[in-house]
C-alpha cells in the first residue's frame, strides 16, 4: 500500500529526515513514536505532500507521489489530520466537514460519509450548525478526524490527535481511531501518547533525530532502550 524509500526532508540547509523508509500493509494501524524534536511532524506532512522530499521516494500503490502536488495526495487516498485542528473557526461545523469532501471519488458519497461521521462522533451531528471555533477542544478534535474521513481515504494520517485533551477526550479518541480502522481504513498514527498508541497499534516505529532507530511490534519498541531512556530517563546500559 504504501513504500517510503530512504526519504530525506530538509528544512533550509538543515536535515530534519534522512534515510527514512517505511511501509504498510492495507488497513493496517501502525504508529509512529519518539521524543519531541525526532521529525514525526515533518514525516507526516511528508508523507501528506505538505514537505517536498529532498530524496527518496513516497508510493503509494506503487505510484510515485514524491514529486506530486499536495492534492495529488488526496486523489491518492491519503487524508491528513494535523497537529493543532486547523478547523475554520468562522465557518459552521458542517461546512468544515463538507471541506474535506470535495476530492473527486468523495463528492458522490458526502451525504452518506457525513452520515457515518455523526454516527462515529455523536456531539458533531448536535453541533453541525455552530461555528466550529465556538467548540471544546475534544469537539474540535472530533471534527478535524471527521473532516479528513469525509474525503474517504484509504490511509489516514493523524498528528498527535491526544494534543491538549483531557484524559477522558483521549479515551474516547483513541476508541474512534480504532473503530476507524476496524470499518477498514489503514491509519499512521504520530502520537506523543507513547502507551495508548502502542496499544493499539499493529506495528510501530521509533524515530529519533530523525532516523528511524527500531521498527517492529509495538511490545519491542516498548522495551526499546532508546524509548526507555527518552520516555523514562532510564539509561541505556546499567551501571556497572
Amino acid at each position: 500500500m504504501l513504500d517510503v524509500a530512504d526519504l530525506r526532508v530538509d528544512y533550509g540547509a538543515a536535515p530534519a529526515l534522512s534515510d527514512v523508509s517505511l511501509a504498510m500493509r492495507e488497513g493496517e494501524l501502525a504508529c509512529v513514536v519518539g521524543p519531541n524534536g525526532a521529525g514525526k511532524t515533518t514525516l507526516i506532512n511528508a508523507l501528506s505532500g505538505l514537505l517536498r522530499a529532498r530524496a527518496g521516494c513516497i508510493r503509494m500503490d506503487g505510484r510515485d507521489l514524491t514529486r506530486v502536488p499536495p492534492h495529488r495526495f488526496c486523489d491518492a487516498g491519503i487524508a491528513l489530520v494535523p497537529e493543532g485542528r486547523r478547523l475554520f473557526a468562522r465557518m459552521s461545523v458542517r461546512e468544515n466537514l463538507e471541506v474535506g469532501g470535495y476530492a473527486r471519488h468523495a463528492r458522490s458519497a458526502r451525504a452518506q460519509t457525513l452520515d457515518y461521521v455523526c454516527t462515529l462522533f455523536p456531539p458533531v451531528r448536535e453541533k453541525l450548525d455552530a461555528p466550529a471555533g465556538a467548540l471544546s477542544g475534544g469537539q474540535q478534535q472530533m471534527v478535524a478526524i471527521g473532516r479528513a474521513l469525509m474525503a474517504k481515504p484509504r490511509l489516514l494520517l493523524l498528528d498527535e490527535p491526544s494534543l491538549g485533551l483531557a484524559p477522558l477526550m483521549v479515551q474516547v479518541m483513541f476508541r474512534a481511531i480504532r473503530e476507524v480502522n476496524a470499518a477498514g481504513t489503514a491509519v499512521l498514527l504520530v502520537e506523543q501518547n507513547v502507551a495508548m498508541a502502542l496499544e493499539i497499534a499493529d506495528r510501530a516505529w521509533l524515530l529519533e533525530e530523525g532516523h528511524i532507530v527500531a521498527a517492529g511490534e509495538p511490545e519491542e519498541i516498548f522495551r526499546h532502550p532508546h524509548l526507555r531512556r527518552a520516555y523514562l530517563g532510564e539509561a541505556q546500559d546499567p551501571p556497572g
